[in-house]
């Protein structure tokens, strides 16, 4: 086995996802913090290695992978010594992988950076009620995924699970999860916080991630 390097930011949800799974899959990694906010993403060696300019990244010898969903399903495929967490079975995958499509598209793009951003990177105050209230829908959605089941994909744990709860775990800034309306969803939270590896993969980055939002002041107005 190469080297392995993560680039990454603590309080981002999808580096978060990528330490789980490295740790999950027990692998010995670098990791390599990158400050967004004095634009290390965007140095002359970053940018080589990755011209989104985003986080995380993954470096495997002199391959360079970025996507949080693309580097965790190599990391399994490449390292895991079962397929537990990223079945080879074409049906389970279908299910882990529309899993991560619902993460990157409705979750992460519709709702969490949507209202990260302005806050975070333009300066703005205020964020309007209709995008906050997006996030019920994220829930409900959620609670009905995880009906009979212990975990998203089903009663196997997967990286499916570590995506989400990278987000799950940071949206509540926003909208902060009725954990008496959703059961569900509360009892998986659980049993993944029972993970050894969890509070030192997401747990510190997540409460990093909500300190760091509700500094900003920000207001949601009608």
């Amino acid at each position: 086995m190469g080297k392995i390097s993560l680039y990454g930011l603590d309080a981002s949800p999808p580096t978060r996802a990528c330490l789980l799974t490295l740790k999950a899959l027990d692998l010995p990694f670098e990791y390599v913090f990158v400050n967004l906010f004095e634009k290390e993403n965007f140095s002359e060696d970053y940018s080589k290695k990755n011209p989104q300019h985003t986080v995380p990244l993954l470096q495997d010898d002199d391959a360079c992978i970025w996507e949080s969903h693309a580097i965790m399903a190599y990391l399994v495929d490449k390292y895991g010594a079962t397929d537990e967490l990223y079945p080879k079975d074409l049906l389970q995958r279908a299910k882990v992988d529309q899993l991560m499509h619902f993460e990157s598209g409705v979750v992460f793009e519709a709702a969490l950076r949507r209202l990260t951003r302005p806050v975070l990177f333009n300066g703005e105050s205020t964020l309007p009620r209709n995008q906050v209230d997006h996030i019920n829908q994220i829930y409900d959605f959620l609670e009905t995924f995880l009906d009979d089941h212990d975990y998203l994909a089903g009663d196997q744990l997967t990286i499916a699970d570590f995506s989400l709860v990278s987000t799950i775990t940071s949206i509540g800034v926003f909208l902060e999860l009725d954990l008496a309306k959703y059961p569900r969803i509360a009892a998986w939270l659980e049993r993944l916080k029972e993970l050894p590896y969890y509070e030192e993969a997401n747990g510190s980055g997540a409460a990093q991630y909500v300190e760091l939002m509700r500094s900003k002041n920000f207001t949601i107005v009608p």
